[in-house]
């Protein structure tokens, strides 16, 4: 298990776009993935792109799950996509409250707006074409992930930066009020 540390807003790494997987069964390609899923996990988070950690190539991972953060009933597996390339996007947006690891010393939530579903086309780890529609969190997570691919932060999506929220703000206002 390998845990890298998170790049963090405002470096310049993650306002640049990755670049393409060329050798599938790599040793890079493999460590890329071991060290997405291994952070994404260690940090509570449902996803991450390899940009945030160091490795600008067209990888990311999801797994949306219930964390401290999200009391989900949209739950999924582990994916992981290489080369991805969002397809189809719903002409129905929905406003969701984010946060990014690479803002989470900042503790930083704040509505973005997206399409609510998707259609993504990717390979897996062992070069296996596959599709996927989603909505819900993972349509929203993947969105995300993807935008870090071309180098852009969800803070560069707000709707509107008067309802930016701290993390402990968000549990209180959000997480809260829906199990009640």
């Amino acid at each position: 298990m390998i845990i890298k540390d998170i790049i963090q807003i405002g470096n310049p790494i993650l306002s640049q776009k990755s670049t393409s997987v060329k050798d599938f069964t790599s040793s890079e390609t493999k460590k890329i993935i071991e060290n997405l899923v291994d952070t994404m996990r260690a940090n509570n988070l449902i996803g991450m792109a390899s940009g945030q950690i160091w490795a600008k190539k067209r990888i990311f991972v999801t797994e949306a799950r219930k964390t401290s953060f999200r009391d989900t009933k949209d739950v999924d597996i582990l994916r992981i996509y290489i080369n991805p390339k969002i397809i189809w996007k719903s002409k129905k947006e929905c406003i969701i409250y984010e946060w990014c690891g690479s803002v989470a010393y900042a503790k930083l939530f704040a509505p973005v707006k997206r399409p609510q579903k998707i259609i993504i086309e990717a390979y897996d780890e062992n070069h296996n074409k596959f599709q996927l529609q989603a909505d819900g969190i993972l349509s929203r997570v993947i969105q995300h992930e993807y935008d870090h691919l071309d180098g852009i932060e969800f803070t560069e999506k707000i709707t509107d930066i008067k309802k930016i929220m701290s993390s402990e703000e968000y549990i209180k206002r959000i997480v809260q009020k829906k199990k009640q």
